[in-house]
């Protein structure tokens, strides 16, 4: 990924480039109207700049626990954004209720989830 860090920290948003996998954790509580665009605008410059090495798309949610529309928003549009790069979706540490609203929202389909590190490491095997 030419002319990017491979770990990014901001006040909203961890991004961690590996090998094989962009890593982004989101840092809650809330992934709202005035975070979404901000958070986009830092992580789709990593996705349009992925090669096909990367494999695995992560988002941690483990500190978010409130989203609004509009971070379902984002979360759909990184998602197509990391299935066009060839990279598989999964979200990590996503909490009862936030997983409720994905569910009811059919976001749930689009992802591969996981509840703890055992999971993830299972996943990007």
């Amino acid at each position: 990924m030419p002319d990017l860090p491979t770990q990014k920290k901001t006040t909203l948003v961890e991004i961690d480039v590996r090998e094989t996998l962009l890593y982004v954790r989101l840092v809650g509580p809330q992934v709202g109207q005035r975070e979404s665009p901000i958070i986009s605008q830092e992580v789709e410059p990593y996705l349009r700049s992925a090669n096909k090495s990367m494999r695995h798309f992560i988002i941690d949610l483990q500190g978010v626990t409130f989203m609004s529309s509009m971070g379902l928003g984002v979360c759909i549009a990184l998602r197509h954004k990391a299935a066009a790069a060839g990279a598989k979706p999964i979200l990590f540490g996503t909490s009862k209720e936030l997983l409720q609203l994905f569910a009811m929202m059919k976001i749930d389909q689009l992802y591969k989830f996981a509840k703890d590190q055992n999971e993830l490491d299972a996943l990007i095997k």
